[in-house]
């Protein structure tokens, strides 16, 4: 049960696993910027502050790679627009 954030490059979306159950973030990646288009978690993980801990890491590895983010997902651009540490990567 890890809570590690992987980058499944391959289906464009960035996964955590909480209570062996997987939450996740589709993305696109465009130039410098990371178009993030729907986060979901397991309805079990729903309320549990899972989302909001995915976007935390996904937000984190964007700074580190020195992206962008444009979240077109309703729940990520209210999640990024809420962070201090993280709303400066909206764009």
């Amino acid at each position: 049960m890890s809570n590690m954030l992987r980058n499944n490059t391959a289906d464009s979306r960035y996964e955590m696993d909480e209570q062996g159950m997987t939450s996740w973030a589709d993305y696109r990646l465009v130039g410098e910027r990371l178009y993030i288009d729907h986060v979901e978690a397991p309805p079990a993980l729903r309320g549990t502050g899972a989302s909001g801990r995915l976007m935390a890491a996904l937000a984190a590895d964007a700074r580190d790679r020195g992206l962008k983010i444009t979240p077109i997902c309703g729940y990520a651009a209210a999640w990024l627009r809420r962070s201090h540490e993280f709303r400066g990567l909206l764009g």
